[in-house]
């Protein structure tokens, strides 16, 4: 998501914005494979490289080194209305290691809270031509990522997502836009933020009000569809899908479209249908020592399952998966009354929204089917590590809204506290916090990773309290039959 809640929520830079491509400092994008694998279990390695938001870069005059935007603050001179400003202000390049704590290596990208005076950061992974961002439509396949959050406390979300961006950051929509892709033009996610300082390829700077020491909203905010592999810290997981309407990338030009008085009124379900493990009452599933331990790195396997089994089907499950240590888990089940399953539905959203007293703009703004119209129309792949101005993080890891009965369903979302995440806090006492993402495979829907197929049966293991063990299904009529004949984790995952 950006992430839920994160309009002006992430710490930027001392650094600053821009839509023209800059001179002074050269841009070149850290290199990041991933793999393509097949039906078959043969992978294929593309070389990607991954591409910095625009938000964290320095932002100065096209002519010389005099800042466009400085502290909360644009330039009077050289930003005196929108569009003079994009015309006046370059966007430089950056040194991803130095500034702004961005290390890739091989299939592995690391990201630290704090480098110098920067915090947090946010990248695209771009196409193997390295001109565009890579699009992504994940419908009718599996989408695997390893990470490791184990030094990400309570505050912190290393959150990895998709969302309805242009390919090209809105460089052909918008001639204004110069800079494009290459210098991470075009955010847009479905909280609609408003502290992205260029929409539509002009200054963001109409009705400008600071809201911390460097960043600040504008009257305008940046929509689009967002869907939530992983959002997570070492106390609290949730994965999300957030459709808007319409799907794919929209400005909003009012506080009714942006949803900012009212959530449910703008183009997106700003808070989506969320499945986070403890907030559907299994204390136990995920955090430091539990089932799935957060002390340690774990394979995050996501399913977009569609009505025919294609890629231009309607969506109608989100399923996940997990595998750490060798062994396969499948995700906690519900312990919610009145809400039954370990997926995304359509119909386990709209039971969740009822046991939570939440109304349904999921199913308003057009549940899975327009989450699914948005993976075909292409989606790009964003990779980061924030923390929240806003609300502290306190709607992934701890009971949120504060003021609530913590022991009301859906309001408790981990262990951390309502007073805990400041962000600082978190920057003072974790500044080395960092998030790893690596070895991100796109797979066939029926993938090794959770089935062998073996004729007209498979195989599954199975994690139960203390006991691993696997079960024999029938491929054709569904039956479980107990079988402790399937064979090991290592013939299962190819």
């Amino acid at each position: 998501m950006s992430a839920s809640f994160a309009l002006a929520a992430l710490a930027l830079s001392a650094g600053v914005y821009a839509q023209q491509p800059g001179t002074l400092t050269t841009e070149t994008h850290p290199k990041m494979s991933i793999s393509r694998c097949s039906a078959g279990g043969s992978c294929t390695t593309e070389q990607h490289t991954v591409v910095l938001d625009a938000n964290w870069r320095w932002l100065h005059s096209t002519s010389g080194s005099t800042n466009c935007y400085d502290g909360n603050k644009w330039s009077t001179s050289l930003c005196p209305d929108p569009t003079t400003c994009a015309a006046n202000c370059a966007l430089d390049g950056g040194d991803y290691t130095g500034t702004y704590g961005i290390t890739a290596s091989g299939n592995s990208l690391s990201m630290k809270l704090v480098t110098g005076s920067n915090v947090g950061s946010r990248v695209y992974l771009m196409d193997t031509s390295d001109s565009k961002y890579e699009m992504f439509n994940l419908l009718g396949q599996e989408f695997t990522v390893d990470v490791d959050t184990s030094a990400l406390p309570c505050g912190l979300n290393g959150a990895l997502y998709f969302v309805s961006m242009d390919a090209d950051g809105g460089q052909s929509k918008f001639p204004t836009n110069k800079a494009g892709a290459k210098y991470g033009t075009g955010y847009c996610d479905s909280q609609c933020p408003q502290d992205i300082k260029f929409i539509d390829g002009v200054a963001n700077s109409a009705g400008w009000t600071g809201t911390t020491s460097n960043s600040g909203t504008g009257s305008n905010g940046a929509c689009c569809s967002e869907m939530d592999i992983w959002e997570a810290n070492s106390v609290s997981t949730a994965y999300t899908p957030h459709p808007c309407s319409p799907v794919d990338y929209e400005a909003c030009t009012s506080d009714a479209e942006c949803g900012v008085t009212d959530r449910s009124s703008g183009f997106c379900d700003k808070s989506g249908c969320d499945f986070n493990s403890y907030r559907m009452g299994n204390t136990s599933f995920y955090g430091p020592g539990k089932t799935l331990d957060s002390n340690k790195k774990m394979t995050v396997v996501t399913q977009f399952i569609t009505n025919d089994g294609t890629s231009s089907g309607t969506l109608t499950e989100i399923k996940r998966i997990y595998v750490q240590n060798g062994i396969v888990y499948q995700n906690s089940q519900s312990n919610i009354a009145g809400v039954t399953g370990n997926s995304i539905t359509d119909s386990f959203c709209a039971a969740q929204k009822t046991a939570f007293g939440d109304g349904n703009d999921f199913k308003a703004k057009g549940g899975l089917a327009a989450m699914g119209n948005a993976f075909k129309k292409g989606m790009v792949l964003v990779l980061s590590i924030w923390d929240d101005y806003a609300v502290s993080m306190l709607w992934l890891d701890a009971p949120f809204p504060a003021t609530a009965d913590p022991t009301a369903p859906g309001v408790t979302r981990g262990t951390c506290s309502a007073s805990s995440g400041k962000p600082a806090d978190v920057e003072k006492n974790t500044p080395g916090a960092t998030v790893i993402y690596s070895n991100i495979k796109l797979l066939i829907q029926a993938s090794d990773f959770f089935k062998h197929e073996a004729g007209d049966f498979f195989f599954v293991q199975q994690h139960q309290g203390q006991h691993h063990h696997r079960r024999c299904y029938n491929n054709k009529t569904g039956d479980d039959n107990y079988n402790n004949q399937g064979r090991n984790y290592h013939d299962l995952v190819r």
